[in-house]
């Protein structure tokens, strides 16, 4: 047994069969969709910010691994900061014309 092993077992407190064996259930990861299926919604916004506008493209149906490089991509080309979490990709700045134009030229048909 792993030294952490018991880490992936906090929901499992005790069992009184004598042959229970501990299963571990797989992580459901979506499979990330060809870009020209994507449906990607790059829209502006600046409340809850404290003032400071982004440009949010959401809409991404895909692993956290695939949304982290497009959003690495979009920062890269952008020359600007942002994050990619809980399914959506924040940019500093209003670059909507900037990203639709970069998600096209990388095959994503659907963005808008």
């Amino acid at each position: 047994m792993a030294n952490n092993d018991w880490k992936r077992r906090l929901g499992m407190v005790y069992s009184t069969n004598p042959d229970f064996n501990f299963t571990e259930e797989d992580s459901d990861q979506p499979s990330t969709l060809p870009k020209q299926q994507q449906k990607l919604r790059v829209s502006m916004e600046r409340a809850g910010r404290g003032g400071k506008t982004v440009t949010l493209v959401r809409g991404f149906v895909g692993s956290d691994e695939d949304l982290a490089a497009l959003g690495k991509m979009l920062k890269q080309k952008c020359g600007v900061g942002g994050t990619a979490k809980d399914g959506e990709i924040v940019i500093q700045g209003d670059l909507r014309p900037r990203i639709v134009e970069l998600l096209h030229s990388e095959g994503y048909t659907q963005a808008k």
